[in-house]
């Protein structure tokens, strides 16, 4: 019976479809891990198909040579430590969420998931059968048990792999981030710990796929809770940590604890992240974004160089007669803060045309929100225009106040591949700017110091699509909006709730009609980085056509 084992945990990058490239990954974190002198590799939750794979893994062929590669994998990797890594598999018609262990060239072991997440982004019950709990598996004599992501959070298979016979636990996760969850997790992991009195291996995948980053921060948690490992958040690494039997049962050694970064920089790298992977996945190099003057496309511009390089980024003013001087300094001071490309193109020109060609149409009505919105959709136009031309993806760049209640022109301002703060309250935007402003990391690509000027984050918001015209013309005042927003959208609080909250109603009921009327223009519009346990999309899925309104 040994006395010692050792596990290299691999938190990495994988890319969605992209088998053989996810499997060569694997292969390379072995290789370190022979070399190490490990038991063991630990690989995330679906590794080899990358995560998630939402309806793609309904196709039969995509699931056959997923496990042809895994097979594959396995005889690569006979003369060495043991793999776990995920995938999926097919037991008879049944398709399953698994954890494969791979020794000696073939599969020795298939552990399948059996609390499939069913909230939020996740959608398992519509993809995967449930699997029946097993017990653990043996390597090298020592018997690890491998809750799969889901079945951690719930007592029941832990506790049955401890029943029959398991000495650590090896948790493979592809658990995506919002905010705070890390304490979330942490406290879900404690209490398997307290219950089975062992030793847990909480490992989760890292990157940006589509709306969800998965930000890492894999961690190692001895009996009765006590941390032993502590990954950092959003990168890729390689650890090896010994495991050794005492009287009391196995114990992790004590190895470095990296430090967790606070809320506001983990969001803002969510942001970063979330960008750069969707590029470098899809294949974009460079960016193109219409700079305005104002806070969000700032923030937006900063968070583009950061991800991606200001060599990179492409920013645009596009003035109309309504563009303040003061915009349009704002927009140069940005774009020369952060160094990224200018261009200046007008659109007064563009703009005449398009008035003079609907003229004969509109003769005798006064001009309304249909003006206003021609220079949005001219703009729109134009970015895609240079985003066709140059190869540069368009960002686009409403936050989350925005784009709940549509205040943005569908085939206008919401043109673009890819919204990095879609998820940001206006009011989180502000605070995020001062943070940027006063912190800088090794990981950011753009410059350090004071990117956006303080006269941008503090001068009243507007759409400067008619003279004189400010966002609280036509909205409450954003804090205000916004916590009416988390009510309605986030808490579902009712309207009544809200009004109990000290909210006027008539307000409360104008924000609630417009979330509901702009559903078709969400339904529309870019997918972006999710912060938040209610981001617009796979969280929040309300129908686009619906007379329901709150009677409170």
């Amino acid at each position: 019976m040994p006395d010692t084992f050792r596990l290299t945990l691999a938190q990495l990058n994988p890319t969605v479809g992209a088998l053989q490239a996810n499997a060569d990954k694997a292969r390379a974190a072995w290789v370190q891990a022979r070399e190490a002198g490990a038991d063991m590799i630990a690989l995330p939750e679906m590794f080899v198909t990358g995560y998630q794979t939402q309806d793609l893994i309904m196709k039969p062929v995509f699931v056959a040579e997923a496990v042809r590669v895994i097979e594959a994998l396995a005889a690569d990797c006979a003369d060495g430590p043991a793999m776990g890594i995920g995938g999926p598999c097919y037991e008879g018609i049944a398709l399953h969420n698994a954890y494969y262990i791979l020794q000696g060239g073939k599969v020795v072991h298939r552990v399948l998931k059996h609390h499939l997440p069913n909230e939020t982004v996740f959608d398992e019950v519509r993809l995967f059968d449930s699997g029946d709990v097993s017990g653990p598996y043996n390597i090298n004599g020592v018997r690890i048990g491998s809750p799969v992501c889901e079945d951690s959070w719930h007592p029941d298979v832990a506790e049955t792999l401890a029943e029959t016979g398991a000495e650590i636990l090896v948790v493979p996760n592809g658990s995506p981030y919002y905010r705070n969850k890390m304490d979330t997790r942490r406290n879900h992991m404690v209490a398997r710990v307290v219950e089975t009195g062992l030793p847990l291996v909480y490992l989760n995948m890292v990157g940006g796929q589509d709306d969800q980053v998965f930000d890492g921060g894999t961690f190692v948690l001895n009996p009765h809770g006590q941390l032993a490992l502590q990954l950092p958040v959003f990168e890729e690494c390689i650890q090896h940590i010994n495991f050794t039997r005492t009287t009391d049962g196995w114990q992790a050694e004590a190895g470095e604890l990296a430090h967790m970064p606070d809320e506001w920089e983990q969001d803002y790298r969510t942001m970063v992240t979330a960008l750069r992977d969707y590029m470098g996945k899809t294949g974009f190099k460079k960016v193109v974004l219409g700079l305005s003057g104002g806070i969000d496309s700032a923030i937006v511009a900063t968070i583009a160089c950061d991800a991606l390089g200001a060599e990179n980024v492409r920013c645009v003013m596009l003035p109309s007669e309504y563009t303040s001087q003061e915009s349009l300094d704002d927009a140069e001071a940005v774009a020369k803060a952060l160094g990224c490309h200018y261009d200046y193109v007008p659109i007064a020109q563009g703009r005449a045309a398009i008035t003079d060609t609907l003229a004969p149409l509109f003769e005798g009505r006064d001009a309304d929100v249909t003006e206003e919105n021609i220079q949005s959709r001219l703009r729109g136009l134009l970015l895609m225009a240079l985003s066709n031309k140059f190869g540069e993806m368009l960002l686009t760049t409403g936050n989350k106040s925005e784009v709940a209640v549509g205040y943005a022109t569908i085939y206008g301002d919401m043109n673009g591949g890819y919204n990095p703060i879609k998820d940001m309250y206006k009011t989180r935007v502000f605070e995020t700017c001062r943070w940027r402003n006063a912190n800088h990391r090794d990981w950011m690509m753009g410059p350090a110091g004071e990117v956006i000027p303080p006269r941008v984050i503090d001068k009243p918001p507007s759409a400067e699509l008619r003279e004189d015209q400010k966002d609280e013309d036509s909205l409450p005042p954003y804090d205000v909006l916004d916590a009416i927003l988390t009510g309605l959208v986030d808490d579902e609080k009712s309207v009544a709730d809200l009004v109990a909250d000290g909210f006027d109603r008539d307000m409360v009921k104008k924000v609630e009609h417009l979330i509901y009327i702009s559903e078709y223009k969400r339904f529309q519009s870019a997918p972006g980085t999710r912060l938040t346990k209610r981001s617009f999309w796979l969280d929040r899925r309300y129908p686009i056509v619906s007379r329901w309104r709150d009677p409170s």
